[in-house]
């Protein structure tokens, strides 16, 4: 039986339950985009129904880039409200920094690709490391992450971003 995404469809819009990945090696953050978009996400994916947060991030690092990561600890709750196509979407993230349990399963520079399926229907990915020294030139979502990974706080924040809806 396949699991269920917490992605709900209301007639309102779209309420998303996902979790995210900061990992960081050599002073570079690997983000993902899909191709022809300008905004970098960080990787990460929909939480399974009944599935554990970290269990879930686990899992989609898995699949989308074959790596096996370790949650390291919690760093932010987000809510996020952003448009996603005709509708708008409510969606809580929770962004764990990660580590790599093995660092020959990904390439370590450059830009890579894989695919997700989002919503049943498979998207590519871009994968790139990023310098967080060239941030500032950088378009991330949420917008407000990009001052918090510089300057990543030891207690778990929480922030809410609103995108124009």
């Amino acid at each position: 039986m396949d699991k269920q995404d917490i992605l709900l469809h209301t007639k309102d819009g779209i309420f998303s339950y996902r979790v995210a990945g900061i990992l960081i090696r050599n002073g570079k953050i690997l983000l993902q985009r899909a191709p022809n978009d300008p905004g970098y996400a960080f990787p990460g994916g929909h939480i399974n129904f009944g599935e554990v947060s970290e269990k879930a991030l686990i899992r989609e690092f898995r699949e989308e880039i074959f790596a096996d990561i370790l949650p390291v600890r919690l760093l932010w709750i987000g809510e996020n409200f952003f448009p996603m196509g005709e509708k708008n979407c409510h969606q809580i993230c929770l962004y764990y920094l990660v580590s790599l349990c093995d660092e020959s399963q990904i390439p370590l520079d450059g830009i890579f690709y894989a695919q997700d399926e989002l919503e049943k229907k498979k998207i590519d990915l871009e994968f790139s490391w990023i310098d967080l020294k060239s941030l500032e030139h950088v378009e991330i979502y949420p917008i407000c992450t990009k001052e918090k990974l510089l300057n990543l706080s030891d207690h778990v924040e929480q922030f809410v971003f609103i995108e124009n809806l």
